[in-house]
């Protein structure tokens, strides 16, 4: 958390919050949040007097466009954003770790309680050569998520499916909810290994991930734990989820109990008869 639809959803809620508000200066109380080569007080100078012209996504990055540069913003596990106009109660959250301070006095605090988020500015022109770098995947549009690519990719991982795909390469946007999720609707056990899935079996994952992805994004996403997005409104995708969280319950489509297993270090909800694990 959060994946792609919830991200999508806090671009959706900043771009109704923010755009055209100049930033005066910028709080920090964290340091290691801010990558920049220079320091954190260039990139706080560097900031002051810049306009919000855009919210753009990229995966599940998020992107300020401002006057002069690209703020990216990367929310890992629990990062968010909160906006308003009381600037003692940002600072008194011992969460809060960024403050961007506007000139007409509201405010837009980045709260995040594993500290593991991240923000750098990048020049404008520089953010296809930036996550090209990551070598991020392409969006998961049917446009964009190229099948004759990704069967080839998959061919050529020795990976088990699930960790395939958390990675970023293959596609971008999905975690571990989704992958899940996308997994149990093509009825692909999830430590199934990339490079043995048949060609008909990938075209129906991808076109899973594309549908998965596209209809939590509708719902706002998933509200698990703590996710609010930057309306402070919940996602109500979670009541929409088949495997995921669900361990002992039923499966939809047979009734057979899920499971929860350990994969690549990640809980890993599945059905055992519909997706079953063929021997390799």
């Amino acid at each position: 958390m959060p994946e792609l639809p919830e991200v999508e959803s806090v671009r959706r809620g900043l771009n109704k919050k923010i755009i055209g508000k100049t930033i005066d200066h910028v709080q920090v109380t964290w340091p290691r949040i801010i990558n920049h080569p220079e320091g954190l007080s260039q990139w706080q100078a560097l900031l002051e007097g810049q306009t919000v012209q855009a919210i753009d996504r990229r995966g599940k990055y998020l992107l300020l466009e401002l006057t002069n540069w690209t703020l990216v913003s990367h929310l890992r596990m629990e990062g968010k954003y909160l906006f308003g106009q009381d600037l003692r109660a940002f600072q008194a959250n011992k969460h809060v770790h960024v403050i961007f301070c506007f000139t007409d006095g509201t405010y837009l605090a980045y709260q995040d309680v594993r500290k593991f988020g991240r923000m750098e500015l990048i020049a404008p022109d520089q953010k296809e050569a930036y996550f090209k770098a990551k070598k991020l995947g392409p969006e998961p549009t049917q446009s964009d998520f190229d099948l004759s690519s990704f069967k080839q990719a998959l061919a050529k991982s020795r990976k088990k499916i699930k960790p395939a795909l958390l990675d970023q390469h293959l596609v971008a946007g999905l975690g571990n909810i989704y992958v899940d999720e996308a997994l149990y609707q093509a009825r692909i056990h999830p430590a199934r290994l990339a490079n043995s899935l048949k060609e008909d079996e990938v075209a129906t994952l991808r076109l899973a991930i594309i549908d998965i992805l596209s209809r939590a994004t509708q719902a706002g996403g998933s509200t698990i734990r703590t996710y609010l997005n930057a309306l402070g409104e919940a996602g109500n995708y979670q009541e929409s989820l088949k495997v995921y969280d669900q361990a002992g319950q039923a499966c939809p489509r047979c009734q057979t109990p899920i499971e929860k297993i350990k994969l690549a270090g990640r809980g890993t909800h599945f059905c055992p008869n519909c997706q079953r694990l063929e021997e390799e």
